[in-house]
């Protein structure tokens, strides 16, 4: 799965082979928010007591790996790292920079094709102003969706958020294992175009980032992809202190 799999590969110090794929240019970003309750609970390696979404990662629709020479630095964005604790935390290892070198890496160094994105402190910066701007977790809250023991449907969600963007996002859950009838809210992307505006996302198997690392089951359960509109959606409240 892709969202958990990121701090797992990082955590375990196996990173991917260096290389890279000119693709040309980019036409679109696709901002990535994952619910941290749903990752922890399928995880199991992580628990967190954080009520927002968080980011994944911000990702050009071309190219990945664009430049593996162009090394992360932490103290080019030593200002950001504060904000980027918070709202783009690594779930499994909070005190690590890891999962921003991974996302740099393989998104950033693309992303910085285009001059607005051509430096880690504009990529850094600009993935979270847009985190804030299209804030997944008060749309949601505004519209009645809350994370909660009751079941919602996939229409619920997506009118929640269309009638907010007003663009087609792509919904993802985990979905349950063999018998299972309930899939897990787990990660929403929102897609903007170069000048930043929001456009509709495709939801084809085709999209580059639909798999941004190979899918794993884990605890019986298969990948995250986008929702099923059959089955009911469990958005995992946060657990209460004992």
């Amino acid at each position: 799965m892709r969202f958990i799999a990121v701090s797992v590969i990082l955590c375990a110090g196996f990173f991917w082979p260096t290389f890279s794929h000119p693709r040309g240019e980019w036409t679109k970003l696709t901002l990535t928010q994952h619910w941290p309750q749903t990752f922890c609970s399928v995880e199991k390696t992580c628990t967190t007591n954080i009520s927002f979404w968080t980011l994944h990662g911000l990702w050009p629709n071309s190219g990945m790996m664009c430049n593996t020479s162009w090394h992360f630095n932490a103290s080019l964005i030593k200002d950001l790292i504060p904000e980027m604790k918070k709202y783009w935390p690594d779930l499994i290892e909070p005190s690590s920079s890891e999962f921003w070198k991974y996302e740099w890496t393989k998104h950033g160094t693309c992303a910085a094709r285009a001059e607005s994105l051509n430096s880690q402190h504009k990529y850094f910066s600009k993935a979270l102003e847009l985190y804030h701007k299209y804030n997944l977790t008060n749309v949601l809250k505004d519209n009645r969706i809350v994370p909660s023991e009751q079941y919602y449907t996939l229409d619920d969600v997506e009118t929640a958020i269309t009638s907010f963007y007003n663009v087609k996002t792509k919904i993802q859950c985990v979905h349950p294992g063999k018998g299972g009838q309930v899939q897990v809210l787990g990660q929403i992307e929102i897609c903007v175009d170069r000048d930043f505006q929001l456009i509709d996302c495709e939801k084809s198997t085709e999209e580059i980032w639909s798999n941004d690392i190979p899918a794993v089951a884990i605890s019986g359960q298969s990948e995250l992809s986008v929702c099923d509109h059959s089955m009911p959606i469990y958005y995992p409240p946060v657990p209460s202190r004992s």
